[in-house]
């Protein structure tokens, strides 16, 4: 995107504040016009005491009183427009800067996994704060300070060609001059910048990356080359930065130069015309002030089109995340089905996962057809890659098929509205993924209005009970980043809890068990028996004793499903599942696979 297109897109996002933003174009302009008939009025006042002096006499100051009243009067209006302005423009910054943050973190949350995969989260975090930040900068400084001067000049110089067309034409040179200085120092320095931008994105995701790795870094002392992997990254950055800077400075010098070039130029022509009779003191004086007006506004403008210049790359990064599309969206048709009885059929579902330059990769899953009643439970396993969490992710539609559908109860899942679909749906993934609050909180997530009971009930079925109880502050204890004051099967029984509080038709355990113990997994297995009763369940997991009772076992190869059935019956035909079950038990030949207790499978 250009300057002009990041620029026309921000105040865009200005819509919803139509009636402030009025109000401050018309309190800029009265300020504006109260600034320009000052310097006006004090030419007149000028000229009227030369005139008395030149005929020998001195003015009443009845006859001076009406000019000194109405400078008088326009200077309080000045002040009187300047807060009115200020006001508004701080109260609309603040605004817009929350309202902005806001949007791209709903935005961002609609967006597909893929997208969050691709980026990292301290990029993410960046783009938001920074571009929120970058907005409030630019609405304050343009609507407090910045407007009035672009009125200045649209108002300044007609009005003093009007008054001295010679001396005005003086005026306009100074502003063209400037403004094609800073046209030109832009388009030097926009690449440039970018690269600035490129490189402070870098060091916060290195940044991010350290800092949520630091029992890592601690532990393999490494500390001093990250330091000196961050100090390397500063001096690249102010490499980048030091040729921007310096175009900048050429355009300060240049604008200081014509603006005292300018200033000589209209006293020298002033004071021609006054020695020829066409011009007075009082006009030098109030083109002197006009001249210092626009210098001023000059450098001020000069000023904001530099800081709007070093946001722009801040802000194509946040309007590409606002343009990036979510994958999967609601159709406009789409029904809310209610709570659903969980009957899950796959019908030639076929799905690939797009590479960077949108060409298909291998299916992930191809031509899957399978279909499970109301409360049974499916276990799916096979190799990495076979695509059994592709699967399970096409049900809750983290991705759509690009060939066949998914139906639940008959219905298409891309018929019913995302919340309502994944509010049918209960997923424990293999990472717990807890948030920096208090356990309650966390396991409130699966149902913000559960009460006391159904809260203490979910954590009896996933185990958790005891260990919440042992906390010194109960459910209220807050379990750090991610849940890092926890170890990691108490972490994924939170997790499980959440799950469980929910109360969905259909629950999904993509590797649920694979943090806990052996004392703790089955324990658990028998809360999960009970939980899910009457829930259709689906299972993935390394550990085929979380799969030794399902009601269906699928087997999965490079998206395909090439084996199902009971444990036993898969174990009896003596095929891949056979394969997987026997390296669980290499240490015991001897026995039959059927007759082997159940203990740790990789698959």
């Amino acid at each position: 995107m250009s300057f002009a297109q990041i620029y026309s897109r921000v105040f865009r996002l200005l819509r919803e504040e139509r009636s402030t933003v009025v109000l401050l174009v018309g309190g800029a302009m009265a300020l504006v016009l109260a600034q320009f008939a000052e310097p006006v009025l004090f030419g007149r006042l000028i000229d009227a005491l030369t005139r008395s002096a030149k005929a020998g006499a001195k003015p009443s100051f009845e006859a001076l009183l009406p000019l000194i009243a109405a400078w008088i009067g326009f200077a309080l209006a000045t002040i009187a427009a300047a807060v009115v302005v200020s006001l508004l423009a701080d109260r609309l910054a603040h605004r817009r800067r929350l309202a902005v943050a806001a949007m791209f973190f709903e935005h961002a949350l609609d967006l597909p996994m893929s997208f969050h995969s691709a980026i990292h989260s301290g990029r993410s975090l960046k783009i938001m704060i920074e571009s929120s930040n970058a907005m409030f900068l630019v609405y304050l400084s343009f609507f407090r300070e910045n407007l009035s001067a672009f009125l200045s000049l649209a108002v300044v110089l007609p009005l003093s060609l009007w008054l001295n067309w010679r001396l005005g034409l003086l005026l306009v040179a100074l502003v063209l001059l400037s403004s094609i200085a800073a046209t030109t120092v832009r388009r030097r320095t926009e690449t440039l910048q970018g690269r600035v931008e490129e490189h402070n994105t870098t060091m916060a995701e290195r940044a991010s990356d350290v800092l949520g790795n630091v029992p890592v870094i601690q532990s393999f002392t490494h500390t001093g080359r990250e330091t000196g992997a961050m100090r390397d990254l500063s001096r690249v950055i102010l490499e980048a930065q030091m040729p921007v800077l310096s175009w900048w400075t050429v355009a300060v010098v240049f604008g200081r130069t014509a603006s005292t070039v300018t200033l000589l130029a209209i006293f020298i022509t002033g004071t021609a015309l006054y020695l020829r009779g066409i011009g007075t003191v009082g006009g030098i004086v109030m083109f002197m002030t006009f001249a210092n007006m626009l210098i001023g506004k000059l450098e001020q403008l000069v000023n904001f089109s530099n800081s709007l210049f070093l946001q722009q790359a801040k802000l194509a990064d946040f309007f590409r995340v606002l343009d990036t599309v979510p994958h999967v969206v609601d159709r406009r048709d789409a029904r809310d089905p209610g709570r659903l009885a969980g009957r899950v059929s796959f019908e030639g579902v076929t799905f690939s996962y797009p590479t960077e330059a949108g060409s298909a990769r291998t299916p992930a899953v191809r031509d899957l057809g399978f279909t499970v009643e109301p409360g049974e439970t499916i276990a799916l396993v096979g190799a990495t890659g076979s695509g059994k969490s592709t699967t399970l992710a096409l049900l809750h539609r983290t991705f759509d098929p690009s060939a066949g559908r998914i139906t639940i109860d008959g219905i298409d899942i891309r018929d019913m509205p995302l919340d309502a679909l994944r509010r049918n749906i209960g997923v424990v993934f293999q990472e717990p993924m807890l948030f920096a609050r208090s356990i309650e909180e966390n396991v409130r997530i699966g149902n913000p209005d559960a009460s006391a009971a159904e809260l203490s009930r979910a954590l009896e079925r996933a185990q958790a009970a005891d260990f919440v109880a042992a906390q010194a502050d109960g459910l209220a204890t807050g379990v750090g980043e991610r849940g890092r004051s926890l170890s990691g099967g108490e972490r994924q029984r939170v997790a499980i809890a959440r799950a469980l509080l929910k109360d969905p038709p259909i629950m999904i355990f993509d590797e649920a068990t694979a943090a806990l113990d052996a004392e703790t997994e089955q324990k658990l297995q028998l809360a999960l028996a009970s939980a899910t009763q009457g829930r259709t369940t689906f299972v993935i997991a390394h550990r085929l004793a979380t799969v030794r009772h399902a009601s269906r076992i699928l087997v999965l190869q490079k998206g395909k499903v090439i084996e199902s059935g009971t444990f036993d019956e898969l174990v009896a035909q003596d095929g891949t599942f056979t394969v997987l079950a026997r390296a669980q038990f290499l240490a015991e030949p001897e026995k039959p696979v059927a007759e082997r207790p159940l203990r740790t499978a990789t698959v």
